[in-house]
This record gives C-alpha cells, sequence and structure tokens, in this order.
C-alpha cells in the first residue's frame, strides 16, 4: 500500500511539475456546460493496439483508453496522468509530455464528452535507445489527474522514464 501511496504522490507531482514547468494544460479540465465531468471512479484505463502497431526509429507506442463505467453522461479533457512504476509497483521517475508523439497529431485540450460505455483515445509513445532506461513493469493512467488512476501491466525499457502523450480525443490520434 506504501508504494501505491508513493507511487501516486509521485504522479501528483508529475502531472503537477508538468503543467507548470512548461505551459502545457494541465492533465484535466474541468467539463464546460453540458454533461458534468467524469468522476474518477466512474472511468476505467486500459492499454490498446487498436489501431494498430507503433514501432520505428527506436520509437514505440500504443493508445491509451479511457471508458465510462457509470450510468451517466460526462466529459473529460486535457491530457491522462502517468507515472511508471517497477518491479514490485516502485514508483520511477517520469516525465510526460504533451502534444504530437512520433505517431500522431496531437488534437489539443478539448472537451470529450462519453456516453455510458462510451470511450476517448490518446497516444502514448516513447523512445526506447537504452540512453538512461527506466525499467517499467506497470503504468499508472490517470484520466482527469487526479490521484485516482488504473494501474495496468507495461512491460517496457524508457529512455529517462520519458512519455510522449496526446490529449484525449473522441477518435484514436492519427498523424
Amino acid at each position: 500500500m506504501r508504494g501505491l501511496r508513493t507511487a501516486a504522490a509521485v504522479a501528483a507531482a508529475v502531472a503537477l511539475a508538468a503543467g507548470a514547468g512548461t505551459g502545457v494544460a494541465s492533465a484535466a479540465g474541468a467539463a464546460p456546460a453540458g454533461a458534468g465531468a467524469c468522476q474518477p471512479g466512474t472511468l476505467k484505463a486500459t492499454t490498446t493496439d487498436a489501431g494498430g502497431s507503433q514501432y520505428g526509429m527506436n520509437h514505440a507506442g500504443t493508445y491509451l483508453r479511457v471508458q465510462n463505467t457509470g450510468k451517466t453522461t460526462c466529459a473529460i479533457s486535457g491530457y491522462p496522468g502517468l507515472a511508471l512504476e517497477g518491479a514490485g509497483h516502485t514508483a520511477l521517475k517520469t516525465t510526460a509530455r504533451h502534444g504530437d508523439t512520433y505517431f500522431a497529431k496531437d488534437p489539443g485540450a478539448h472537451r470529450v464528452t462519453l456516453k455510458p460505455g462510451g470511450s476517448a483515445y490518446a497516444d502514448l509513445v516513447w523512445t526506447h535507445t537504452g540512453a538512461g532506461t527506466a525499467h517499467a513493469k506497470y503504468l499508472q493512467i490517470s484520466p482527469t489527474g487526479s490521484n485516482s488512476h488504473s494501474v495496468v501491466p507495461f512491460d517496457q525499457e524508457v529512455d529517462n522514464g520519458t512519455l510522449s502523450v496526446t490529449a484525449w480525443s473522441a477518435k484514436l490520434p492519427t498523424s
């Protein structure tokens, strides 16, 4: 439990630092008028290769998918909060870069309305050249940038613990 709290604290700090240090949008903002903001307990985040494989020039990638598991329509916006974990769920230094990835154009932070069972997607990319490699075993995904997150298997070598991610979108991000 302590490792999860530590990892959650690291994820929150990374999200805060990434937003404050680079002038990018926070992980997610409150939903504008219309559907209310999605509540963390009603969202399930996973990785998916729904759009096909993403490999090339020492880059690798996958898509993130967040699904509304609640009973009401809600909205999210912005970028997912991310944190890498090592074996035993130990927190690893993680830097999340918001914007275009090697494989997809960033749609920019915008409101995405999710009906019950509906999904939104983001593109997640990293390099694996061996430079300051973080040996990740798990990935924390916070759909709204809060401390509420999903932990998914993520057995990857990630250069310097740096991940590139697009904003959430109703469709799979493309180039």
